[in-house]
């Protein structure tokens, strides 16, 4: 009975499929991403790294490699605390018609890009064209701001950032931290090769970075009346994943910008495109050979990873898409050239993991603003 019916349902769909010749065929379907592994933070090749006690966070005053977990509790700071002065949460559009850098593209929906025959490094994207797009930027500014004074300030991906503007009510009001501005972008849609996103945030060069200079932090000055510090010790960037990364990107090719970086599941692989033969891992290059070919630049880093991070979801399969492989050759990278890092290896977590972060981001500010004069304007 199942054979005839099985029979039975194949000549329904020839039929249909006789009906429907003249009509476009269904957008391909990409195969589910496999389930990453559950990573051991002990595992040969890793760095060696401090085991925290169950719930603890890393110090916040330490350098250094620290595993978390498995319990994520969040800390106080991430709830909104009765008495503590909360900021003021603002936002606008920005649209793609008004950037002289970024016009705008898109990939096609239900379209993907493939692996070159010939270097399976190399991602081939067909289906992108220009198109625009639409971003919000929120602004986040403290009650304590001081109108007129330059402020310290912290950019953010993938915005707005709720979590970040409630630690930071309560932090400034224990003065763990500076008063700063916080500024988180939207991006431009879409995600990975061939996307706005992916143009802005996995691109390495200073593109993006210049970007927000000219054409985001002066309307933010502008619409509320705020002053952004140039001294690129009070200024930092953040953000998960592609926007980790791009947050590195930002401070990498424009340290004159920013010193500061908080990421989490930072996307250090080769995912760049269009491909550019002189970086052609993309941001697997930041630990293959840019942090160890070069001098060490004035760069705090805070990065997390978690022991159930993405593994290869794509179809290039060039051994360069390990977020946690990735993550443990940054710290590597760091260390052995002196730079002030810390690396947080995350058990029971996943890909820019809420409760991780519900925990850590306290600490992780704390740390990124180290030596950083609280309560001054400069």
């Amino acid at each position: 009975m199942s054979r005839l019916l099985s029979i039975a349902f194949l000549s329904s769909l020839s039929i249909c499929s006789t009906w429907s010749l003249a009509q476009t065929p269904p957008a391909p379907t990409r195969p589910p991403r496999p389930t990453p592994p559950t990573r051991d933070p002990h595992t040969p090749g890793y760095v060696t790294a401090t085991d925290l006690i169950d719930g603890r966070n890393a110090p916040i005053n330490v350098d250094g490699n620290f595993i978390l977990g498995p319990t994520h509790n969040p800390a106080p700071e991430m709830t909104a605390q009765e008495g503590v002065p909360q900021g003021t949460v603002s936002e606008f559009v920005m649209e793609s018609k008004d950037s002289k850098i970024y016009p705008g593209i898109l990939r096609e929906p239900g379209t993907f890009g493939t692996a070159d025959p010939n270097d399976p490094a190399k991602m081939i994207v067909t289906t992108s064209h220009p198109a625009p797009y639409s971003r919000r930027v929120t602004v986040y500014v403290p009650k304590q701001y001081v109108p007129g004074t330059a402020a310290p300030f912290i950019v953010g991906a993938d915005g707005p950032d709720k979590m970040l503007f409630t630690a930071l009510d309560n932090l400034i009001a224990q003065r763990r931290v500076p008063a700063m501005i916080a500024i988180s972008i939207s991006n431009g849609g879409g995600d990975a090769q061939g996307s706005q996103r992916g143009l802005e945030y996995d691109t390495m060069s200073g593109l993006y970075a210049e970007f927000v200079e000219t054409e985001v932090l002066p309307q933010v000055e502008k619409r509320f009346n705020v002053k952004l510090t140039k001294d690129p010790d009070g200024r930092a960037t953040m953000g998960g994943s592609s926007g980790g990364s791009c947050a590195l990107i930002m401070a990498w090719y424009h340290p004159e910008l920013y010193h500061r970086v908080l990421t989490y599941s930072g996307t250090y692989v080769n995912q760049q495109w269009p491909s550019n033969p002189e970086i052609p891992h993309g941001a697997w290059e930041f630990h293959e050979r840019l942090i160890p070919n070069s001098p060490p630049k004035p760069i705090r880093l805070w990065m997390e990873v978690g022991d159930r991070d993405l593994l290869n979801p794509n179809v290039m399969h060039d051994n360069k898409h390990d977020w946690v492989l990735a993550n443990e050759k940054m710290a590597q990278a760091l260390a052995a050239k002196g730079y002030h890092y810390q690396f947080v290896f995350a058990r029971n977590a996943g890909h820019t993991d809420r409760a991780v972060k519900m925990q850590t981001l306290p600490q992780a500010l704390e740390y990124v603003w180290q030596g950083y004069p609280i309560g001054v304007a400069k």
